[in-house]
C-alpha cells in the first residue's frame, strides 16, 4: 500500500511576511495561490502545480515538506507502527487533517489530507 501519493506544499519560515511576500511575488514574480497574511500564512503558486510555497510567519516555524496521503488517520498508525515519532496528533486544517514529523536528520516532513473536501 503506498502512502504518500503526491507532494502537498513546502513550507518556508520569515521572520516579515509583508517583506518575504514582495520578494516572492515582484522579483520572483510568482502568482499568490492564497493569502491568509491574518494567520501569518501565504501561498505562492509555481506553474501549473497543486504544491505551493507557503510562508509562514507563525512563532516556531521551520522549513517542512508536506505529503498528501489519503488518510492522515491511517497513515499515522501505519508510521507510527514503523517507528515513527509524530511532534502531536493529527490535528484540523481547512482542507482535512495535518500531523508533522521529522526525520532522522532532523527534517520537518508533514501528512496532509484532504478529507474536508471529498
Amino acid at each position: 500500500m503506498e502512502l504518500i501519493v503526491d507532494y502537498d506544499n513546502f513550507f518556508l519560515p520569515v521572520a516579515d511576511l509583508e517583506t518575504a511576500k514582495n520578494f516572492y511575488k515582484q522579483t520572483l514574480g510568482l502568482e499568490t495561490k492564497f493569502d491568509f497574511s491574518d494567520k501569518g500564512m501565504t501561498a505562492f503558486k509555481i506553474g501549473q502545480n497543486e504544491p505551493a510555497i507557503i510562508l509562514s510567519s507563525m512563532q516556531h516555524a521551520k522549513p517542512a515538506i508536506w505529503f498528501k496521503v489519503d488518510s492522515v488517520i491511517d497513515a499515522y498508525h501505519a508510521l507510527a507502527q514503523k517507528g515513527v515519532v509524530f511532534l502531536s496528533e493529527p490535528f484540523e486544517i481547512m482542507t482535512g487533517l495535518a500531523v508533522e514529523f521529522n526525520d532522522p536528520c532532523g527534517n520537518r516532513l508533514g501528512l496532509t489530507d484532504y478529507s474536508k473536501t471529498k
